[in-house]
């Protein structure tokens, strides 16, 4: 089974809105290991590695992001798989 692994900036109204919350339940989901985590300039950053179908999933799931959410925009850079399991928040 191939393995893909994508790190993520999301931009727009992405903190106080259970981003991260909602984030890691559908990573959870989808099978994926990674983390995620809110950075100082108000973007969340963000690892998700597993199946390329579960993972393209989630990017898609992060186009809109949880209901309160506003994105604006997603950069998507692909890395190594590192072999990552389970899907935490960052702090």
């Amino acid at each position: 089974m191939s393995i893909r692994r994508v790190h993520v900036l999301v931009r727009g109204r992405v903190q106080g809105v259970f981003f991260r919350d909602y984030t890691r339940a559908q990573a959870e989901k989808r099978q994926l290991g990674g983390w995620v985590r809110n950075l100082p300039d108000m973007s969340v950053e963000a690892v998700f590695e597993g199946a390329p179908r579960n993972v393209e999933a989630m990017l898609d799931w992060l186009k809109e992001g949880s209901p309160l959410a506003a994105v604006d925009s997603l950069t998507v850079t692909e890395q190594a798989p590192a072999g990552e399991t389970g899907f935490v928040i960052r702090y």
